[in-house]
């Protein structure tokens, strides 16, 4: 139960955190039934006095950019995933030169960014990044519609690789972090003030701690009413100090941004006594392009295995590539040669993702 209160000090609250003005305009394509659209794309767009434009569909949506032009829109990691990997793909298939430039801008855009955060940006390094910008980070830009400020993260963590391939491009990605029963926002980064791998610091009017258990605990005017003829449930998340016990894992790190590492319903222990947080392994197989959904299986069990859904429209885009001739996902299921190069595909895309010097 959410009163008005609640409701209205986190609009306000967010507002802060969201830098939106009048002149903005945000496209929104997640459902307005989630918390973080209804908070973040439309009650605190509304009350930054924001225009806002609806996506026709996900499946309009790359044409949808281009008719709006948005400068702020608000998105969860897959949809980053998937932009991301579209634009690899597409880059992998041009010639190698247009690669080498490719990838040379975004070493450029990656050193600016660290050296404009230090405050120590030498005269060399912005002429290379305005270089890269007019050779190949505008060309990307181009592809949200070319005026984006700023874009907003939440409802699944983020990965760190993602938010430094976009802040090298030009495009900052602040992250938050909340839950339906807050209202939904209980910590947001700021675009002046961000940590990639964070949630950011706590909005104001929130206080936050972790309980010795490490469980992440909220406290606020944002904090729900109860649940619904059911105060027994919500006897159990709410303490008689009115802390709300989020169900998450997480930490602050030593500039007071708050890290989550998982769901504490989530942990499990293997039958060898290891504990395992799956959300980080999970979210990182999820970064292949080839894998559509990806759970951990490891409760009570000697090893680690996964239950994997593939991407379908990528595999077919795999066969067709082979000359194999498939009409359904059935036919892709059955191929043996389908399967063998999509699991070796996989573990070389991981593995490469496992030496990377930025994990």
């Amino acid at each position: 139960m959410l009163t008005h209160r609640n409701m209205a000090e986190n609009i306000k609250a967010s507002a802060v955190c969201i830098p939106l003005t009048h002149e903005d305009r945000v496209l929104s394509f997640l459902p307005l039934s989630h918390s973080y659209e209804r908070m973040a794309g439309y009650y605190t767009a509304m009350a930054c006095g924001a225009t806002i434009a609806y996506a026709e569909s996900v499946q309009t949506l790359r044409d949808n950019f281009f008719e709006v032009r948005p400068t702020v829109v608000m998105m969860v990691p897959r949809a980053f995933e998937r932009f991301y990997n579209r634009l690899i793909r597409y880059k992998a298939q041009q010639p190698k030169l247009r690669q080498s430039i490719f990838h040379w801008g975004i070493r450029v855009g990656s050193a600016y960014a660290e050296e404009r955060k230090s405050g120590k940006l030498s005269p060399n390094l912005k002429i290379k990044r305005e270089l890269a910008d007019r050779l190949v980070f505008r060309k990307i830009r181009a592809r949200l519609g070319g005026r984006i400020r700023f874009l907003t993260s939440g409802g699944a963590p983020l990965g760190r690789e993602l938010a430094e391939f976009f802040e090298a491009i030009g495009i900052p990605i602040i992250e938050g972090y909340g839950m339906t029963e807050t209202s939904p926002v209980i910590s947001f980064n700021r675009v002046d003030e961000f940590e990639f791998g964070t949630v950011g610091k706590p909005i104001p009017g929130v206080e936050v701690k972790i309980a010795p258990d490490g469980e992440v605990l909220a406290r606020g005017p944002n904090i729900m009413k109860g649940y619904w003829n059911d105060p027994v449930s919500t006897a159990q998340v709410i303490d008689t100090e009115g802390w709300l016990h989020t169900g998450d894992i997480g930490s602050f790190n030593e500039r007071g941004f708050l890290v989550i590492t998982d769901r504490k319903k989530h942990l499990f222990v293997t039958s060898g006594g290891k504990n395992i947080a799956p959300q980080a392994i999970e979210s990182l197989f999820l970064q292949s392009d080839l894998i559509d959904q990806f759970v951990l299986i490891g409760e009570g069990r000697m090893f680690l295995t996964a239950l994997i859904v593939p991407s379908f429209e990528r595999v077919a885009e795999m066969a067709r590539s082979m000359n194999l001739r498939v009409t359904n996902h059935e036919d892709l299921r059955q191929t043996m040669s389908v399967s063998e190069n999509l699991h070796s595909s996989i573990v070389l895309s991981r593995s490469k993702t496992a030496k990377s010097p930025r994990r």
